[in-house]
């Protein structure tokens, strides 16, 4: 991705067919990135971040300020999210095969072989998550295609770092986040709308949010919440 240094700060610059410059400066890493018309010159640019250099070094030092989660190491009395609930992890060594043992609301049994590292012990766990949100997407889409009044051809699962879901208007295809299987229902069906609705309109311009309002109106309050885990995880909720 090109990038320009302008005085102490480097930036991603990524030019995209819109209207205006968009500046996001990410949780989990600081990175600063910029989306630009196409044919906006290197000056514009850096005229509109030095402009807002303030804003980005306030951001930049109330993110570096935050206390970071430690990596799991997938052990008895972990925290483990699974949509929106909090559950405690209990291990389990178990001679048969991994898996994973949901009671909702109260505990994640996980059973692993002896031997198998704090890496295994994670790939199990994603596993399962990625296998309950593959198992809850097809109802979900259906019923939202059905009040959007499109159709995809293809959808999947995937982990990303910065988004919280994408769409190839083309191929008619989404992608959506891993992660959200950790948040609420509500934020699942906001980003599946919110990707479903770009089959509409490319852009995040009026009409799209008009015809956010239309689909879902209480749209702002899932949105919300999900802007409220950007400290965790860096993603960028308008970059779907």
């Amino acid at each position: 991705m090109p990038e320009l240094q302008i005085g102490d700060l480097r930036v991603e610059v990524v030019r995209k067919n819109i209207r205006s410059l968009r500046l996001t400066v990410y949780a989990a890493d600081n990175r600063i990135r910029v989306a630009v018309p196409t044919r906006t010159s290197a000056t514009d640019v850096e005229q509109f971040v030095q402009a807002r250099r303030t804003w980005i070094l306030k951001h930049q030092a109330r993110f570096q300020a935050r206390v970071r989660p430690a990596a799991p190491l997938y052990v008895s009395g972990e925290i483990h999210y699974y949509q929106g609930v909090q559950h405690i992890l209990q291990v389990h060594i178990t001679s048969g095969t991994p898996q994973v043992v949901c009671h909702f609301g109260q505990t994640l049994e996980l059973y692993v072989r002896a031997t198998d590292s704090v890496e295994q012990r994670g790939k199990v766990l994603t596993a399962w998550y990625r296998a309950q949100l593959k198992q809850q997407l097809p109802a979900l889409i259906a019923q939202w295609q059905h009040v959007v009044g499109v159709q995809v051809q293809e959808w999947g699962v995937k982990q990303m770092k910065t988004r919280w879901g994408t769409c190839n208007i083309r191929a008619k295809r989404i992608w959506l986040n891993l992660d959200l299987i950790k948040r609420t229902p509500h934020c699942l069906e906001y980003v599946v709308v919110h990707e479903l609705v770009h089959l509409h309109e490319r852009l995040h311009n009026a009409r799209f949010w008009g015809l956010m309002d239309q689909f879902m109106p209480d749209w702002r309050t899932f949105r919300n919440q999900l802007k409220e885990s950007l400290g965790e995880s860096g993603i960028e909720l308008d970059a779907c």
